[in-house]
């Protein structure tokens, strides 16, 4: 019995087990490969005259997921195995590899061996790489940029020897000889230079989706972060072709990156999607909770000047629209108020005369008045600031925003805030701030906020009410329609602030 017990067990995929090499090269769960790839059409599995490209091999999963769908499903049109094999490995299937370790790795996986010509190799090649290729080629800088992704040549000055991380995919004009690919899907790199995945890390897989749309292939399928929606440094012109783009048919969100990849924090959350040549139509949009679909629409993507990633939220947002009220951002200020920079030091720490209290991140302290260069008029009253750094990410509930402060009179502070509004007397102040600090004020900034970033666009969509009276989830929820399921959404997104 236990024999049998043991033999019952599921033999676990090594591509499963293996750790991420660096931050750049976060592999692919085989699970995530085969979501992506289910997004396909089922007619690429039985046309033997397709061409497939994963232009960032990292494991090789996404060709050895596409290698067992085409044995299956060109069995009919090429019925003898080690032909129909063949063809497959030597025709359909080609990869670029990000690094030479990662070469070696998707060819190990695709071929059974690291070389393609020798007889460990499922399918012999006369070259080692066989259609997996890498080239540590240089980027071309100017203004110590580099022309073809912006990276900075100070950090990538790592020396002749070391991989220089210009991606032959879209530094290299002629791979495989021009060759026409029919499908590109894969996992590109996220992020160039140091920094991690946080909002200012400096991001690269646009590049790979704009190089891959200009091949024109019939169909592109990527999973990448989610970030693109309404942030991400330089990603304007990327997001608003994007969304404009009737070519995108399908989109799946999770806004929890943990849910692709296990022990990952992407902030945002991640996607996939597929683009499709020959579609030109609204995209269905799907939001996912962990490996359960929560919702899925149909949907025109730039119905809005930022993406809404709920469906759940289309509704609520044209009931607040429906009345035509300012929106609170216009009395917000930019992330530097006062003008002094968050590592302003020159302040005392008790009051004299003639001086101001300046808020600063852990504290505050003292400082001549006349050192306020801008925003002047707004010393001398009650202000309610908002830490720039807030929370964000896709693990809900959250508070989206830091708490806000109800500072007095005759105060400023330095860019670890900015102030949310500002009023003549401290009642109006006190209303503001527990507006603020609901339920649905909150669930409107997140609608335009993905990482921990606050500014003042991200209150474009929250209503500027009359503050002479308490605002409460209940007033606002009774104002604005907002239903009880809708209701019991937005607690799923925004936690209760005290």
């Amino acid at each position: 019995m236990l024999l049998n017990n043991i033999y019952k067990r599921r033999t676990p995929d090594i591509l499963e087990c293996i750790a991420n090499l660096s931050s750049d090269e976060v592999f692919t769960p085989p699970q995530v490969a085969n979501s992506i790839l289910d997004l396909l059409p089922q007619e690429v599995w039985s046309n033997p005259d397709l061409k497939f490209l994963d232009p960032a091999c990292k494991t090789g999963i996404f060709l050895r997921e596409c290698a067992k769908r085409l044995m299956a499903g060109l069995e009919k049109a090429i019925p003898d195995e080690e032909k129909r094999r063949g063809h497959i490995f030597k025709n359909m299937l080609y990869g670029i590899a990000l690094t030479n370790i990662t070469s070696l790795m998707s060819r190990r996986s695709l071929y059974y061996s690291k070389n393609a010509t020798t007889k460990y190799s499922v399918i012999k090649f006369d070259e080692s790489s066989g259609n997996i290729i890498y080239e540590n080629i240089k980027h071309t800088f100017k203004n110590k940029r580099c022309v073809k992704c912006g990276a900075s040549k100070k950090i990538l000055n790592r020396g002749d020897d070391l991989e220089s991380h210009a991606y032959q995919f879209i530094h290299k004009n002629n791979i495989f000889n021009n060759m026409k690919f029919d499908v590109i899907m894969g996992n590109p790199p996220y992020q160039l230079e140091s920094g991690g995945y946080g909002a200012q890390a400096t991001p690269i897989y646009q590049k790979f989706i704009e190089t891959a749309i200009a091949l024109n292939p019939k169909y592109i399928s990527m999973i990448i972060p989610s970030r693109w929606f309404d942030g991400g440094m330089g990603l304007k012109g990327f997001r608003q072709k994007m969304l404009q783009d009737k070519r995108l048919k399908n989109l799946v969100i999770h806004p929890d990156a943990g849910d692709c990849f296990p022990g990952v924090e992407i902030k945002g959350g991640v996607c996939y999607f597929l683009w499709d040549s020959k579609y030109n139509g609204e995209c269905e949009v799907v939001n996912m909770l962990g490996s359960e679909e929560v919702s899925k629409a149909t949907r025109n993507l730039n119905e809005y000047d930022t993406f809404i990633k709920f469906n759940e939220a289309l509704q609520i947002i044209k009931k607040v629209k429906e009345k035509n009220e300012i929106a609170v951002d216009i009395n917000a200020t930019g992330l530097n108020p006062f003008g002094f920079p968050t590592n302003f030091k020159d302040y005392k720490n008790k009051e004299f005369k003639g001086s101001a209290k300046i808020y600063f991140r852990g504290g505050y302290g003292y400082i001549k008045r006349d050192l306020i260069k801008s925003n002047k008029d707004l010393v001398d009253k009650f202000k309610i600031l908002l830490p720039k750094a807030g929370e964000g990410g896709g693990v809900f509930p959250n508070n989206i925003t830091g708490k806000p402060i109800l500072v007095d009179k005759n105060t400023c502070c330095t860019m670890t805030y900015f102030v949310l509004a500002s009023f003549g007397n401290k009642k109006n102040a006190k209303n503001f701030i527990k507006y603020v600090k609901t339920r649905f004020f909150r669930f409107l900034v997140s609608l335009k906020k993905s990482t921990q970033d606050t500014s003042k666009d991200k209150f474009s969509f929250v209503p500027d009410l009359d503050i002479s009276q308490e605002w409460t989830d209940k007033k606002l929820y009774k104002r604005y329609g907002i239903t009880e399921k809708e209701q019991e959404f937005i607690k799923s997104i925004v936690k209760e602030m005290n």
